[in-house]
């Protein structure tokens, strides 16, 4: 129950509204990610009662491996859009990473000293597409939209270039055969994800550069003015979600055992989803790991449920849609709610749902 305050002589504060501990819980990162949780528990219960194979522990490894590469993107994107920034390049930075690592250039040169050449190949490529990005956006003032479009359009042609419109089969076994390795019964895949999820989690909750890429999400004037190099910063966070490109596109080298041009189509739109349904606006300024891992796996898990039951991709389309409106519609109502909240609020007392969470 809410009880409204009186303003004061001293202070001739507007009046206020006091917040139960319950309801400033739920307001704030956990009842967010409980919402998630709820929602992923609803698919599980409907792939449950559909299907007889759903529960089964080689069905739940399917579902986080086919996560997983969308997943280590997702986690870069999340960064990005918490800045108030977007990527479109990620799908076609992927595609250009697979083919450059799947050269025979590079396939001479990893046969004859390790398969990591390929690794860091891949990461190389896309760390320095997403740099390219960065320093177009922060220093060239180009809008993310369309810096990350250009992007998009020219790595996708510079794939098909370099591989001749043809598919590079990847011919060094130790790698691949290190792709598809099981570590205590689970995927290697799957590890790389959670490891990326991890990181990605502590970087942006325990590091200064978390706290900065929030402080520009939220007022990008305001956190230049308290002594953040908004440009600089900018430029590391399009090179790092670059490098979670770049990661992904070595999973999906060592699951298909081939480069080509066309890995990573529309990923950049399943990304970005998986982040908008996992809790982070799009606006900026707001975002967390968590909710973003849970994203990736309601759609994952939607999915496989379709599967299950013998449903057209046409039918997973309209669903994500369906999921997608729903969630920005959300997003839209906790904004108009937290600009009511600023309106009443005394001036310095900071908002429930913006105290940082552990």
């Amino acid at each position: 129950m809410s009880v409204q305050t009186t303003p004061t002589a001293s202070t001739g504060q507007t009046p206020t509204e006091t917040v139960s501990p319950l309801r400033r819980l739920l307001s704030g990162s956990v009842g967010r990610n409980l919402g998630l949780v709820l929602a992923l528990l609803a698919i599980v219960l409907v792939g449950a009662l559909t299907s007889s194979n759903f529960l089964n522990f080689d069905n739940a490894l399917v579902i986080l491996r086919q996560a997983s590469i969308i997943g280590v993107i997702s986690v870069g994107m999340t960064f990005v859009i918490i800045a108030g920034g977007i990527d479109l390049s990620v799908g076609a930075v992927l595609a250009l990473a697979s083919v450059v690592g799947s050269l025979a250039a590079i396939q001479d040169i990893a046969s004859s000293s390790h398969w990591i050449v390929t690794v860091i190949v891949a990461l190389a490529v896309g760390t320095g597409a997403g740099l390219i990005n960065g320093v177009v956006i922060a220093y060239g003032k180009v809008a993310a939209f369309m810096a990350t479009l250009a992007m998009m359009v020219g790595a996708r042609g510079l794939a098909e270039i370099l591989a001749n419109n043809r598919t590079l089969v990847l011919n060094d076994r130790d790698f691949v055969r290190a792709m598809n390795v099981d570590v205590l019964g689970i995927d290697i895949l799957i590890w790389i994800f959670a490891l990326v999820a991890v990181a990605g989690w502590f970087l942006l909750n325990r590091t200064t550069f978390g706290r900065r890429t929030v402080a520009i999400g939220g007022n990008p004037e305001a956190a230049r003015l308290a002594g953040i190099k908004v440009k600089r910063h900018t430029m590391w966070l399009y090179a790092l979600v670059g490098l979670t490109a770049g990661i992904a596109a070595v999973m999906i080298l060592g699951r298909t055992t081939a480069g080509t041009s066309t890995h990573g189509n529309l990923y950049e739109l399943d990304a970005i989803a998986a982040v908008v349904v996992g809790g982070t606006l799009l606006v900026g300024g707001r975002g967390t790991i968590t909710g973003t891992v849970f994203g990736v796996l309601i759609f994952a898990t939607l999915s496989n449920v379709f599967v299950q039951n013998n449903l057209t991709s046409s039918a997973q389309a309209v669903a994500k849609g369906v999921i997608i409106v729903v969630a920005v519609l959300l997003q839209q109502r906790f904004a108009v709610g937290r600009v009511k909240q600023n309106r009443l609020r005394p001036a310095g007392q900071t908002p429930p749902s913006e105290v940082p969470s552990a």
